[in-house]
């Protein structure tokens, strides 16, 4: 005879213990999806100067400079010189014969929301070449005047200069101008004047074509090109005292012996398409790079805080 097992028992048994699956949930009641890891983000600067560092960043990749003004980031390294100078967004910084504007395009949107950028420029009513610069630039100003904010202008004669109240600056910048006043003999004045625009431990910051080494002021002057003892000569004679200097915008290629001196060299390129490439190789001028402080009352010289 044939035995038939009952798995009634079993079935009961197993339904005793439970199930291990998860019940269901009830039928119209939406399921939480699982949680997916958010992306990391960005750390925010921890202190002043990596908030300054980050500013200075975006000043730097602001859409109103030019790619052709971008390409020269290369030769006048300006996060490095501004950095090396000690520039903060807090300061008032009178920046000297701005030209065409190429470092206002950094300096005032880096100052524009808690300093002041201040330019100075040569009044010379005699000169084509001043008037139109300095339209120019009113321009730049005026065209890009939601980035720029408000930025201060002040005209000087170079024979006797005067940039501002005494003692109202944190930091005087200029950018490859010394030559042009040591070629015109105004140099010694305008940094008296520098001098007398700062604030006691106020910062001037010096960048301009280098002679060679053995190079004498009388034999090069015309060309462009410095004695950087000679430039830290006449700042010394003014004052200041000398704190560091630089190696930022060196460039070892620039033999400083060309046909018609520094501005054979690019961005001018005063021979024109003759030996174009062995001067684009080149790149721009071996340049000094001076950090300089008025002393404070007593003598000494205290570095802004």
């Amino acid at each position: 005879m044939n035995k038939i097992v009952c798995l009634l028992p079993l079935a009961l048994a197993l339904a005793a213990c439970g199930s291990t699956d998860a019940p269901a949930p009830p039928a119209n009641v939406p399921v939480k999806a699982p949680e997916l890891d958010q992306p990391a983000q960005p750390t925010p600067p921890q202190n002043a100067q990596e908030a300054a560092a980050s500013k200075l960043d975006r000043a730097l990749a602001g859409e109103w400079r030019s790619d052709t003004n971008k390409a020269r980031d290369q030769y006048r390294h300006p996060k490095q010189t501004l950095e090396f100078f000690g520039v903060k967004p807090t300061d008032t910084v009178i920046e000297i014969t701005p030209g065409a504007g190429w470092y206002t395009e950094v300096l005032a949107p880096f100052l524009k929301d808690s300093g002041h950028l201040i330019a100075a420029v040569a009044a010379d009513s005699s000169s084509d070449y001043a008037k139109s610069s300095n339209e120019a630039y009113r321009a730049l100003l005026q065209k890009d005047a939601a980035a720029f904010g408000e930025v201060g202008l002040v005209e000087f004669d170079p024979k006797a200069p005067v940039l501002g109240p005494a003692g109202s600056a944190d930091s005087v910048l200029t950018f490859r101008n010394v030559h042009n006043w040591a070629m015109s003999g105004t140099a010694p004045a305008m940094f008296k004047a520098f001098f007398e625009v700062l604030k006691p431990g106020g910062t001037l910051g010096v960048a301009d074509h280098r002679a060679a080494a053995d190079a004498q002021f009388d034999k090069v002057k015309d060309s462009g090109y410095l004695p950087q003892d000679y430039v830290i000569k006449l700042a010394t004679d003014a004052g200041f005292q000398l704190v560091a200097q630089s190696e930022i915008n060196a460039n070892p290629a620039d033999t400083k012996d060309h046909p018609k001196g520094v501005w054979t060299l690019p961005p001018t390129f005063a021979m024109g398409e003759q030996d174009h490439a062995k001067y684009q190789a080149i790149g721009e001028s071996d340049r000094m790079t001076l950090k300089f402080v008025k002393p404070a009352g007593d003598g000494i010289f205290k570095t802004k805080d």
